[in-house]
């Protein structure tokens, strides 16, 4: 946190910033020329220092006379104001070079970013379990390997401000009694700059994680790779990507909270290469810094321009997480990527060195076979245990189309209220990591009778205002492609997949056509049908076409009994073949579309009642319907992978025959 700031400006700007800091409990530094000692600024701020005659150039942008000014006041952060050294790319260079942050909110934001702004031991005192952090290679330091000219003089005075020794520290510790690997970085040494050792010491790191099975969360706050040392800096970037591979490759959780600012060549690798990816409100997360970008293209850029819930918005992160809400939230993402056989922490435990460190992914290893009393789907499969068989009514004699009509129904339960209803610790995780997120498209992490699955869901909304935003359930490429993202996180993890289906298409539109809406449906088709992980999809309301079989490839397919599944809709299949949309009851009926029908022919395996007349909050009898789904999962998740791999694609094999 800040405890310190330099305003850097005069007037009525550096007077509203001093207050709105010294409101925060920040002590302020003014300065002010030789004209202005009885200035109102001045007055205001709780230390002030004369830096110059009266010219405004060589008073407020004396870039050298102003750090000099926070080095003898001791302020490590500096507040430019709004006008031309804020702008001012040497003084920025200039403050990162000698380890001052610089900041640059708006009145507005001011308080995100005395929040945003802590040292790395702050940042895991603040996280991890009092007492059990286990700091490594601590000694490690950086030296002037390319004789870069005040390179040594700079390393000293970031040693000097920070007191680290480097700008990352390492370390292994528990988080509410799970064991875990975690780094931080620190912006008070030359702006959390990658170099050599840096680099070398979160290898390491994620080295060490792979090797005990840890999960690593990591602290990224950095201004990129650091000049002074060259093109081996910029190596780091392929050298700690590497090592998260190999640790993504064995299996582990990797999870990332991107601070202010988090930009250049840590942005461009580990930074954004996490399994679940976090971010702090109102962070700079980019590539290139937003002056460079205004510089390069001339143009103004739009507000909230590369600030986290920008990026959310276009979906290159899963959340945003307040300081406050972190340990609490990544308690939590540990506890669903646990292996249950890792011991927790109790008084008694040994010390950390001394622990079972093994966390790998959750696997659910009974044995194969079908679960007792059994009973048979349509194909002749064991299904789940007959002792939570859901009974079905008999059937109301609706028509094909008035199914449809049925399966229109806004007053249908939302994929909200189901996941509500149906499952617990649900975390929602955002984006495609290419465009945007997609409201139409939930997706996350939650629990089923305590075991892990990820869940996706096409959401209809519950209201006027959220079917607009998800488009009724019409779910564009970056929904798909975030499903896809989903999937394969459920595969490295061995988490069963269930897919909850509503809709009457994937959505239609130019933009989802130039972003490539046929790949993406044929890619989560693709990636749905290879899965390594059990699959459940359950088509809720409307099954429309490939935009709905998209995320129903599975190893269980189950409809409510008043939902419709179908190539087309009625309306246009009678419109295509026959040229008059009135002959759609004529159409439903050809094509064969309800619950009935289609187990009939082997498409869906069962069919789940409904209570329509309970409302949303009681229109499937959720706890039947729970167990239901445990049960399956029981039987599917004891078969080995070959076996399961084997019937799923005998399956799809069988379509049509």
């Amino acid at each position: 946190m800040i405890s310190k700031i330099l305003i850097a400006t005069r007037g009525p700007v550096a007077t509203s910033l001093i207050r709105a800091y010294k409101k925060l409990g920040v002590t302020t530094v003014a300065i002010f020329s030789e004209a202005e000692r009885e200035a109102p600024h001045v007055k205001e701020a709780d230390e002030a220092y004369c830096v110059g005659p009266a010219s405004f150039k060589e008073t407020y942008l004396n870039a050298e006379a102003i750090l000099t000014v926070a080095e003898l006041a001791g302020a490590h952060s500096i507040h430019p104001g709004f006008g031309l050294l804020a702008s001012d790319d040497r003084f920025r260079s200039l403050c990162e070079e000698n380890s001052y942050t610089l900041i640059t909110a708006p009145l507005s934001a001011l308080s995100a970013s005395v929040q945003q702004r802590l040292s790395a031991r702050g940042r895991i005192g603040d996280l991890i379990d009092s007492g059990t952090f286990y700091e490594l290679d601590k000694d490690l330091s950086s030296n002037n390997v390319l004789d870069f000219p005040g390179y040594d003089e700079k390393l000293e005075a970031a040693r000097r401000n920070s007191g680290e020794v480097e700008a990352v520290i390492t370390g292994v510790a528990y988080l509410n009694n799970m064991p875990v690997a975690v780094f931080a970085m620190d912006p008070r040494f030359m702006m959390g700059s990658m170099g050599r050792v840096v680099g070398e010491k979160i290898t390491r790191l994620f080295d060490r994680a792979t090797e005990e099975h840890l999960p690593v969360i990591g602290y990224c706050v950095s201004g990129g790779a650091r000049m002074q040392e060259g093109i081996l800096s910029l190596l780091q970037m392929a050298k700690v990507s590497a090592a998260v591979a190999r640790h993504s490759d064995a299996g582990s959780l990797y999870v990332p909270i991107l601070t202010d600012p988090t930009t250049g060549g840590v942005s461009a690798s580990f930074a954004l290469e996490g399994d679940i990816i976090l971010a702090e409100p109102g962070a700079l997360i980019g590539f290139a810094g937003p002056r460079v970008i205004e510089q390069t293209t001339g143009e103004k850029l739009p507000k909230g321009f590369q600030r986290a819930e920008y990026l959310l918005e276009h979906g290159f992160i899963d959340d945003i997480v307040a300081r406050g809400d972190q340990r609490e939230y990544l308690s939590h993402l540990l506890r669903l990527h646990q292996d249950k056989k890792t011991p927790e922490l109790t008084a008694s435990s040994p010390e950390f060195g001394e622990r079972d460190c093994h966390t790998a992914s959750p696997q659910h290893s009974a044995a194969s076979g079908g679960s007792a009393g059994a009973t048979q789907d349509s194909r002749g499969e064991d299904v789940a245990g007959s002792s939570v068989a859901i009974s079905l009514p008999k059937l109301l004699p609706y028509t094909p189309y008035e199914i449809v009509q049925r399966s229109r129904d806004n007053r249908r339960p939302s994929a909200r209220v189901l996941i509500t209803a149906l499952f617990d610790d649900f975390v929602e995780l955002h984006g495609d990591r290419y465009f945007s997120d997609d409201p139409a498209l939930v997706g996350g992490i939650a629990t089923l009778a305590g075991r892990p699955v990820t869940i996706l869901a096409i959401d209809k909304g519950a209201d006027t205002h959220e079917h607009l935003a998800c488009n009724f359930g019409g779910v564009n490429p970056e929904g798909y492609r975030k499903a896809i993202r989903l999937m394969k996180q459920a595969e490295k993890f061995g988490r069963p997949v269930l897919t909850l289906v509503d809709t009457s298409g994937a959505y239609c539109g130019i933009g989802a056509e130039e972003r490539g809406q046929a790949s993406a449906i044929a890619q989560s088709i693709l990636t749905m049908a290879e899965l390594r992980v059990p699959t459940i999809a359950f088509i809720v309301g409307q099954g429309g076409s490939g935009g709905a079989l998209a995320l129903a490839t599975a190893d269980r397919v189950w409809m409510a009994n008043t939902a419709c599944y179908s190539v087309i809709s009625p309306e246009g299949c009678a419109s295509i073949l026959w040229k008059d949309a009135g002959r759609a009851q004529e159409a439903a009926e050809c094509l064969k579309l309800t619950a009935a029908d289609l187990q009939q022919q082997g498409a869906i395996d069962e069919i789940i009642p409904e209570r329509p007349l309970a409302g949303p909050d009681n229109y499937f009898d959720y706890a039947a319907l729970h167990d239901h789904y445990a049960a399956t999962l029981d039987d599917l998740c004891a078969r080995p992978t070959t076996d399961l791999l084997s019937a799923r694609d005998q399956r799809i094999r069988a379509y049509g025959i």
